[in-house]
């Protein structure tokens, strides 16, 4: 099969020989085998699904997290004539239903999607009648609850490729440890044998890790930079220090332009296409930069602020030196920045009476053993951030408690563009006799229409489904223009499984374990940084690398420079009589418009300056007292008020 694959490779993609692991994975994938590839960041991952996918007979199917991943292969397999298309936000309804006919029609060999994608309603509708030969998930750590980018609904991928008969899946990750990796593939029933892992290693890259205190941090930018040839990334926590950085860079004559999520998308673009072609040398950056970017000749990454983790600064750090030649990856490191990272982790836990809340809507909603759920709703009366609320309906998923039936649009309206006779004449019996019935029983105001499902399944007992089934077949054809808006889920409800007792702490214990390991992989992260034996090796480690140089001779360890981490000054804690104070009139506040008791993990979090629902309806962040310890970590906060005894 070796040299049939490699003059295929030529021909279709027109690269002389496969990368290590590349060929082995599409192997496995071609005999039948779901495999899971590990490679480091710029090491060929996305080849093993675009080749895959020009040797199967029907769609591949690619799930990826982010809208930039995706248009970057897309450019890709365009300029290699593979057929592939995205169903993303950024595309009109004429594009969206362009791209839906070409799938049906076998046209396309590669379809992307984000995960989200699978909740609604139109879009099952249409990918349950499409033959797929292969589900492709990029960014796979997202799979595993220990991985260090967990997004909730990956846990639902698995049932989604089983509902589709979906015969082959492959997943691409650069960053797993071990837990991680069996997870992964766990998951997807994908035997050891069929994980393909490359080396980690990475001989052009000097790690180095300098410490630095907060008020130096910027001269010591400019001389890391003024040493450096060629173009890089700097990167940044917030989106703020982004730009002053930026700034601080261009009014010492370096030629460096901020990056963030904050800029819209069509301004990112522009600063993204300015780095590529060089007019731009240095990007200051959140981590919003850099997934899917394909730049060789990136010959230093900075990291100003600490990294999120190690998997985190693996990925980013990944981004340098792609074409080979030797490129630098600086961290420049105290300990100021630690609580900012913890802080974002304790702001997600929910807490144990939120949990609660949620339990009782479920018993108190339900209607005829059925839930619907419209989420910003719930996320504000229960006090639960979006994030962790979705990974709380996954867990009660995993708990048989609720099953999902289907999600449906609150506001599901459309407009004629034919008009309803030639609609008509253009079908006989039945199914003529059906479309009568869904115009019959819209309620039209003016040009939009909504059609009323209960009186169709009173009436006509017709199912949801197959009204929305023929309003997209009549969208297809020109017909009408359909809109829908407010997502809204199904689920089928578990009495008993809802009725076990302790559920919620249960629920509440898993969510404080996640916690406790998130803290712990920033404490990982520290003792990395302070490491006193080669990084490189250590890297590798981490990562179940084993065979990777013990000393790589070039990182700052090797060079005989041990970091050793500190606060750059002393932050000191309000006064007990100010943080009574405080707390007094954000109780007094939240008491008004909440019949809960004021919990001290509430408390903590507007002390530190973590948003939560209830904030946000509240407007705590006009009291003075609000993020005064936001440079003071959470559960030094929470002890204190703990010890004033005010919740």
């Amino acid at each position: 099969m070796t040299n049939k694959l490699t003059s295929s490779l030529k021909e279709i993609v027109g690269f002389d020989d496969f990368r290590q692991g590349q060929e082995q994975t599409i192997v496995q994938l071609l005999q039948g085998h779901s495999s899971l590839a590990i490679f480091p960041t710029g090491s060929g991952k996305s080849l093993c699904y675009q080749f895959t996918a020009t040797q199967l007979p029907h769609l591949t199917l690619l799930v990826s997290p982010l809208l930039a991943l995706m248009k970057d292969q897309l450019a890709f397999l365009a300029s290699k004539g593979i057929a592939a298309a995205s169903i993303d936000s950024s595309l009109t309804a004429e594009q969206n239903q362009q791209v839906m006919a070409q799938a049906r029609n076998g046209q396309l060999k590669v379809l992307m999607v984000s995960v989200e994608r699978f909740k609604n309603e139109r879009f099952r509708q249409f990918i349950s009648k499409v033959k797929i030969s292969m589900l492709v998930v990029d960014e796979a750590h997202c799979i595993s609850e220990w991985g260090h980018n967990f997004r909730p609904d990956y846990l639902k991928l698995p049932s989604y490729q089983q509902a589709l008969n979906i015969p082959l899946v492959l997943l691409l990750t650069a960053t797993a440890t071990k837990k991680v990796k069996f997870d992964m593939a766990n998951k997807f029933a994908i035997s050891a044998v069929h994980i393909v892992q490359t080396g980690f290693y990475r001989k052009n890259l000097t790690l180095s890790v300098i410490p630095v205190l907060e008020h130096e941090k910027n001269q010591q930018l400019i001389t890391d930079i003024q040493q450096q040839i060629g173009c890089g990334i700097v990167y940044v926590t917030l989106q703020q220090t982004a730009e002053q950085v930026a700034d601080f860079l261009v009014k010492n004559g370096l030629n460096a332009q901020a990056y963030h999520a904050g800029f819209d998308s069509e301004m990112r673009a522009e600063i993204q296409d300015k780095f590529m072609s060089g007019h731009v040398e240095i990007i200051v950056a959140t981590i919003a930069f850099g997934m899917g970017i394909d730049k060789s000749d990136i010959r230093f990454v900075i990291h100003y602020d600490l990294p999120k983790s190690i998997e985190n600064y693996s990925q980013e750090i990944g981004r340098a030196g792609r074409d080979g030649l030797p490129s630098n990856c600086i961290t420049l490191a105290n300990l100021d920045g630690l609580n900012t990272v913890e802080n974002f982790v304790y702001g997600d836990t929910p807490e144990l009476s939120g949990i609660e809340h949620v339990l009782s809507n479920i018993k108190d909603e339900k209607q005829a053993g059925r839930w619907e759920l419209q989420g910003l709703s719930l996320s504000n009366a229960s006090n639960i951030r979006q994030l962790p609320m979705k990974t709380l309906l996954v867990q009660l998923e995993l708990h048989q408690v609720i099953k999902p039936l289907y999600a449906y649009f609150a506001d599901f309206k459309y407009k004629f563009i034919t008009t309803q006779d030639e609609i008509l004449n253009a079908f006989e019996g039945e199914r003529k006799a059906f479309l009568q019935a869904v115009f019959q029983y819209t309620q039209f105001k003016k040009v939009w229409g909504e059609p009323d499902f209960e009186q169709l399944f009173q009436h006509y007992q017709c199912e949801r489904s197959r009204v929305v089934a023929a309003l997209e077949y009549l969208q297809e054809l020109g017909h009408i223009v359909l809109e829908t808006k407010k997502i809204t889920e199904v689920f089928s409800v578990n009495d008993t499984a809802l009725s076990t007792p302790l559920l919620a702490k249960k629920l509440h214990d898993y969510f404080l374990e996640k916690e406790q390991s998130e803290i712990k992989r920033i404490a990982a992260l520290v003792r990395f940084f302070e490491l006193e034996q080669c990084l490189t090796h250590h890297l590798s480690l981490y990562f179940d690398e084993q065979s990777s140089p013990s000393h790589c001779g070039h990182c700052s360890v090797c060079s005989g420079q041990v970091a050793k981490l500190t606060y750059s000054s002393v932050v000191n804690m309000p006064s007990d009589e100010i943080l009574k104070k405080y707390l007094a009139e954000v109780t007094e506040l939240l008491k008004a418009k909440s019949q809960n008791d004021i919990s001290v993990e509430t408390l903590t979090r507007f002390l530190t300056g973590l948003m939560v629902p209830l904030f946000s309806r509240t407007k705590v962040k006009q009291l003075s007292g609000f993020a005064c310890c936001q440079h003071i970590r959470f559960q030094e906060v929470k002890k204190k008020i703990q010890a004033l005894n005010i919740a």
